[in-house]
């Protein structure tokens, strides 16, 4: 039997009058931020796991970053940006959070940067950018993290289209979901992560490192 999407729903929890703002500026300026239903299991795993560290790839307008911060409030977040507008957007709600002083945001693209110099491991990472680089992404980052360490990774359907036979995947997408499918196949297979795919929003993959 299906679960109605009023049930799922129900157990969101309540958000402050900043993340509401945010909600509603992402949504009225075609922002793609989490989808409540898959922040609510990320926000749910991170209190299980208790990361002091975590590294955000794709911070968009901040909301991520925020809504970690807040639910584990010992941790220290770096995020990273490559999108000049979105950096803008993200500096200004982050300079009305409670939790800035634990973000650290960084600007440029996460394939060009060396991360690793100043920050040399995580407790976790999170990856919500580029769908088509998800495995450089991860192959780049994924030696950041420490054993045990959990990376998650958003937008695994890709908005449906990650579901449907290639051929009927508009052109111009073509290629990307090639490479989430790839992406998906190969770290599935891979023995160094336990990976799990919660189909949640638009999509969880949760690896833990063996």
């Amino acid at each position: 039997m299906a679960i109605s999407d009023a049930y799922t729903k129900s157990f969101i929890q309540p958000r402050d009058a900043l993340l509401m703002e945010m909600e509603r500026f992402a949504e009225e300026n075609y922002v793609p931020i989490m989808q409540l239903p898959a922040i609510e299991i990320l926000l749910q795993m991170l209190r299980i796991q208790n990361p002091t560290t975590i590294l955000e790839i794709g911070s968009a307008i901040g909301y991520s970053a925020i809504r970690m911060a807040k639910t584990l409030p010992d941790v220290k977040i770096v995020t990273i940006e490559r999108d000049e507008k979105r950096i803008e957007q993200a500096k200004h709600f982050l300079s009305k959070s409670n939790v800035k002083d634990r973000i650290t945001l960084l600007e440029g693209d996460a394939l060009e940067m060396d991360v690793e110099s100043t920050y040399p491991s995580f407790d976790a990472v999170f990856i919500d950018a580029a769908k088509g680089q998800y495995k450089k992404f991860f192959e780049k980052y994924s030696p950041l993290v420490k054993k045990d360490g959990i990376l998650y990774i958003d937008n695994m359907y890709m908005h449906g289209l990650s579901d449907l036979d290639i051929k009927d995947v508009p052109k111009r997408k073509r290629t990307m979901i090639k490479k989430l499918h790839q992406f998906a196949e190969w770290i599935i297979a891979n023995p160094a992560y336990y990976s799990t795919f919660f189909p949640v929003g638009d999509g969880l993959l949760i690896c833990v490192k063996r």
